[in-house]
């Protein structure tokens, strides 16, 4: 037994010769509470725990961390988690070490004396699980300590966490995460796993032939988070759409994203006089205020979160309701990662984007002002250009926007979702099915080489120096469109690239490519029905559409009523009990799903208690005792 076993309270752990998935599915119930595996998790645990290496792409709150931290206690040795930020470590650190497991972080926010002591426990063999950043990892004397832990007590595995920091066609890339590669040639006997929840395909194929990983599986659990409305508003009068929205949410918490520290404070401070519970967090704050802040919106003593793209990664608090896009995002994948945040109790949850093409504009001169003249620079605006240009056509579209997001990371739906704002309110159809074989046969007769933009000109019969030297003035299809607008086409070719018939290559210049599925489109074999762009909604259409959402989502059943929603009041309050006396965030002792759970089944026995989600061996012999007392008093006859 090694030494770390003999920690009071942590979880033993075992060889790979003892991790069948009767093991490891004992362990998902006693350490993490859970009764069963979410889809894939299961097979990536057993094939990890083989030593299999694996790239895991799945949704945020879709369950990735499982998938390296179980083998982490089925596999003998320490893990070596990499993660980029220090509040995503602290907050996965807590939670294990909530749930019994021998887990530590090795970063610059540590003392003197917490630092030694993570190393001293990491020497020692003693830890499960250990948080590491990327820079920290690769230094010279941090590959020496890993090699005489290897040789000394074995490595788990190496889990690289946000994978997509890897990659230039990342939307984070960071050139410190390129180097971690090397870990694969030090250690060749230690299996790697890559997690993200955001990599398109380009992404995907970089990071694994960056990390070494192109030959192992690729697992993809599916990018769907069905209970997340999607809605895309018109900016106007952005702060009195933002109000209205707040204000049909008083009792829910959110984060709000802007795209400038400046903005961040400037929209709080207005949330504040308005008498919202708000407050801002950016980079540019002291590290004692972004704690301060973090630590209120986990505690509940925050509402709303005004934020950069700094805030929110990693952050597991599972009753986040609502995530508001101020200005538009750059990128889909940044876009998808922040809404991603809320709803993660798999309860209604709203993302709503106030979009204007004055912030497109803004974001492309921002773009193109960071270029320089190295060939590296170059080609980074380009990429970061082009996926500006899909996240435009997201929030432009007519189309499901439920289809185009997951259309975007490669992932094809035949129906609409039902649950954004264009299938809620539909906009006027027509049979487009003549406009779209111009469309398709434009693309085909232009070789598959240009994009949306291009293959508009050359639909109105543009006299373009470009399509004149090019010879395609020639084409059949030169021209043949010039009774419809450009925008008519580039709108048509964007909704077919959303409904699967035109693939998009951001790799090359977001060039569009025919799909099988435009064969019998284009053959007259079916018809297809589109959307005609909208009309740009008033001031007034905007604020009904900001209300409506709103109230659909308050109709929805997130509360409990009567007796239960009684016990789930008093149930809270223990949790925030609970919480502040060891100092952490109340979703760490348990999250509001568990909670429901509790009060809805009323459980009055250990047993019975162990059986709630999220509720496992540890958790319920520190707090068992105390939630059943309150569930107990609120179940006596009496009551």
């Amino acid at each position: 037994m090694s030494a770390k076993n003999d920690l009071p309270g942590t979880v033993q752990s075992r060889t790979p010769s003892n991790a069948g998935p009767s093991l490891a599915r004992d362990l998902l119930r006693d350490v993490f509470g859970f009764t069963q595996f979410r889809p894939l998790q299961e097979a990536i645990v057993q094939h990890v725990c083989g030593g299999g290496e694996a790239f895991v792409l799945m949704p945020t709150g879709g369950g990735k961390s499982i998938c390296y931290q179980l083998p982490s206690l089925l596999r003998p040795g320490t893990a070596i988690v990499v993660s980029p930020l220090i509040s995503l470590m602290k907050d996965q650190v807590d939670a294990l070490v909530a749930n019994g497991v021998a887990a530590a972080m090795y970063n610059s926010s540590l003392a003197p004396g917490q630092a030694r002591s993570a190393l001293a426990s990491f020497h020692a063999g003693e830890l499960d699980l250990l948080y590491v950043a990327p820079e920290t990892l690769m230094t010279k004397s941090f590959l020496e300590r890993l090699d005489a832990v290897a040789n000394r007590h074995g490595l788990a595995l190496f889990a690289v966490d946000e994978a997509h920091c890897v990659s230039q066609w990342g939307h984070d890339f960071r050139p410190e995460y390129v180097r971690l590669g090397e870990l694969r040639r030090a250690f060749p006997r230690v299996p790697f796993v890559a997690c993200t929840a955001t990599a398109d395909p380009q992404t995907r194929d970089d990071v694994r032939a960056k990390l070494g990983l192109s030959a192992a599986p690729c697992f993809v659990g599916g990018f769907d988070r069905p209970n997340i409305r999607l809605s895309v508003v018109e900016k106007h009068n952005p702060l009195r759409q933002l109000t209205s929205f707040l204000a049909a949410h008083q009792d829910e918490t959110g984060i709000v994203y802007c795209l400038s520290r400046e903005r961040a404070e400037k929209i709080a401070g207005q949330l504040s006089a308005a008498g919202f519970s708000a407050a801002a967090y950016h980079a540019g704050l002291p590290a004692e205020d972004r704690h301060r802040i973090h630590d209120a919106f986990t505690t509940d003593r925050i509402r709303v979160v005004v934020a950069t793209v700094a805030f929110g990664m990693g952050i597991d608090k599972g009753d986040v309701r609502f995530v508001i896009h101020y200005d538009l995002p750059k990128t889909i994948e940044s876009y998808y990662q922040e809404i991603g945040r809320a709803g993660r109790d798999g309860r209604p949850s709203e993302a709503l984007l106030l979009f204007a093409r004055a912030d497109a504009a803004v974001a492309r001169a921002l773009i193109r002002r960071s270029e320089n003249n190295s060939q590296r620079e170059h080609a980074r605006v380009g990429i970061d250009l082009r996926k500006l240009n899909a996240m435009i056509g997201f929030a432009d579209g007519t189309t499901c926007r439920r289809r185009a997001l997951l259309g975007y990371f490669g992932e094809d739906v035949d129906t609409d979702c039902g649950n954004c704002d264009v299938c809620l309110d539909p906009p006027e159809t027509y049979d487009a099915t003549i406009d779209a074989q111009m469309v398709l046969s434009c693309v085909h007769r232009l070789g598959q080489r240009f994009g949306a933009a291009y293959v508009a000109d050359v639909l109105v019969g543009a006299k373009s120096d470009q399509i004149r030297t090019r010879g395609h003035s020639a084409v059949s299809t030169y021209g043949i469109g010039a009774q419809k607008s450009r925008e008519h086409w580039i709108n048509l070719a964007r909704q077919l690239v959303h409904r699967g018939y035109l693939r998009q290559d951001i790799a090359r210049y977001s060039v569009l490519q025919l799909t099988e599925r435009a064969r019998p489109l284009l053959r007259g074999e079916e018809r297809i029905t589109l959307a005609r762009p909208r009309t740009r909604v008033s001031l007034s259409r905007g604020e009904r559409s900001s209300r409506s959402v709103g109230r659909a989502a308050t109709a929805l059943p997130t509360e409990l009523n009567g007796p239960n929603a009684a016990l789930l009041s008093n149930l809270r309050a223990l949790r925030r009990r609970c919480a502040e006396e060891q100092g952490v965030p109340a979703y760490i002792v348990f999250n509001d799903a568990t909670l429901l759970e509790m009060a809805t089944l009323r459980p009055t026995t250990h047993t019975a208690f162990l059986t709630i989600t999220g509720v496992g061996a540890t958790k319920m012999r520190r707090y068992g005792d105390a939630f059943l007392a309150v569930i107990r008093d609120a179940t006596a006859p009496h009551r």
